[in-house]
């Protein structure tokens, strides 16, 4: 005699419900992925979404029947998925969202049902993807624009230079609910998506100038209200920029400075927000050279450089109210005969000379030249970002992005873009402690590393980056700890993660709607 749940089992697949040897999905269907919270009960039944509901009346109740007999209550992130049911959708994944209006999680700084909405819609869309079917729509589960997200985010990988690829897969709106809000959130993914390629491409297919190209490339159609600037060595030698290029010389890939002006504000004179990114396109380390294992990640080395111009790439999509400007220095550090050596002076745009006590701390030497030029646009807020430090890494891993910055108001945008976008930040310290580790320096104004070594790495770096800013409203983001994905993020694949761009894109957005300038 079977056991009750064998009998159900048995029954299903007999039905069609569960995938058997044998089975088609049928030429020209979509999949369909909907959303169910857990109930408030424990181990009652899920509830279904608004959409759910009406395509469980569609096949006149059969969904609820099968969630009903399929196993244990559909758990937050978990999916059951159904063949069969209707002749439009020969596969329906149905996604466990959690509870209902779970709302902004104060412990973990991000709004709850936005993440679970993500990490659900994507495990739903990778189901379906798995299936071969090209097509999937998507439940909006209560925000279009999370749900976007999930699904263009999770379906994202890069696969550019395999012959066998996984199917591609578009997702759709299920229904007509919400659709200007499920359109940006495809354009934020998408975005993120720009930079997570970009970071994970070969070093030898995105040198300094290809990259400075494909982001051109990007911004051509939206030519009447974007100006991008492809800077050669000639010019940044002309800007003084001493530090970039003492980096640059140790590789035949010659250094690019990428200047983009988007000019969305009112008035084209309105100050701007500038971004500033790192873009050390390979970094071997120079002659402090790095250890070989791992070392082929570094490609990504250029994820600051890569968030901020996809976030401007994103704020041009989205048409936001202000006016932004990205700056890039993108170079190689290398260990040829005419790069830096540990110990050599080299003098930054504004003057200090740096005491280069280890060629692998190369990413603040090209900052603090980059920091300097985007002095001169009067800015509003000079935020940069850059893969900088391992101590990053150590100290909050891939939870959050550390920044560290001379605004509250600066951080409070932030924070609160982050709440929304659940890619977190949090606030690092700027302390004159950390001042006088750089600048008690032997040889010159400052050492490009604290003089204790190993002791707040990420703090001592901040500090370097602080003695080349005079602006009031300045952030530095280390995203060394979330350039990468394991599993931490799971409406990510494993690979490079492209982050925080989505938090720089709303953070942007943010401040197109503040009517004022500072706090």
């Amino acid at each position: 005699m079977l056991v009750p749940w064998v009998r159900r089992v048995a029954a299903r697949r007999l039905a069609g419900h569960l995938p058997g040897r044998g089975y088609s999905h049928g030429a020209g269907g979509k999949g369909l992925v909907l959303g169910a919270y857990s109930s408030e009960q424990d181990g009652g039944a899920a509830q279904l979404t608004s959409a759910g509901d009406a395509f469980d009346k569609l096949v006149s109740g059969k969904l609820r029947e099968l969630l009903s007999v399929c196993g244990p209550p559909l758990k937050k992130g978990k999916t059951y998925l159904f063949h069969g049911l209707h002749q439009d959708f020969p596969s329906v994944a149905v996604v466990g969202l959690g509870k209902k209006n779970a709302g902004i999680n104060d412990q973990e700084n991000w709004n709850e049902d936005k993440e679970n909405i993500r990490a659900a819609v994507a495990v739903g869309c990778r189901q379906i993807q798995d299936l071969e079917i090209p097509c999937v729509e998507v439940d909006p589960c209560g925000d279009a624009q999370a749900a976007a997200e999930g699904a263009v985010l999770g379906l994202h990988e890069y696969n550019e230079l395999k012959q066998k690829k996984k199917t591609a897969v578009t997702p759709q709106l299920h229904g007509s609910a919400g659709s200007e809000a499920w359109q940006k959130g495809v354009i934020y993914a998408e975005g993120q998506n720009l930079a997570r390629y970009l970071m994970e491409a070969p070093a030898n297919y995105v040198t300094p100038i290809k990259f400075a190209e494909y982001i051109e490339q990007k911004l051509r159609s939206f030519s009447s209200n974007v100006k991008v600037h492809i800077r050669p060595e000639s010019w940044i030698a002309t800007q003084q920029m001493g530090a970039f290029l003492s980096v640059a010389k140790g590789s035949d890939e010659p250094p690019i400075f990428l200047e983009i002006h988007y000019l969305g504000g009112a008035n084209a004179n309105d100050s701007p927000l500038v971004f500033v990114g790192k873009g050390v396109t390979f970094d071997s380390g120079g002659i402090s050279l790095k250890p070989s294992s791992g070392m082929d990640a570094m490609r990504a080395d250029m994820g600051g450089a890569a968030t901020v111009c996809s976030a401007i790439v994103t704020a041009a999509a989205l048409n936001l109210p202000l006016n932004i400007i990205g700056l890039a220095p993108l170079c190689e550090n290398m260990p040829s005969g005419k790069a830096n050596k540990p110990g050599d002076v080299v003098r930054a745009k504004n003057g200090k000379t740096i005491q280069v006590d280890n060629t692998d701390a190369e990413g603040r030497l090209l900052l603090a030249d980059a920091l300097c030029y985007a002095h001169n646009f009067n800015a509003r807020a000079i935020v940069n970002a850059a893969t900088l430090t391992g101590a990053m890494d150590v100290a909050l891993g891939s939870a959050a992005t550390g920044v560290f910055t001379n605004s509250s108001w600066l951080w409070n945008h932030l924070y609160e873009a982050s709440i929304l976008t659940g890619d977190r930040v949090w606030r690092m310290p700027l302390f004159e402690h950390y001042t006088k580790q750089v600048t008690d320096c032997p040889l010159a104004d400052l050492s490009n590393i604290g003089k204790y070594s190993r002791a707040g790495g990420a703090c001592t770096a901040a500090a370097f980056l602080k003695e080349f800013v005079t602006a009031s409203h300045w952030a530095h983001l280390d995203i060394a700890g979330v350039m990468s994905n394991k599993d931490e993020v799971p409406y990510l694949r494993k690979g490079m993660a492209g982050r925080p761009t989505r938090t720089l894109v709303e953070f942007a957005a943010r401040l197109g709607q503040d009517s004022h300038n500072t706090k």
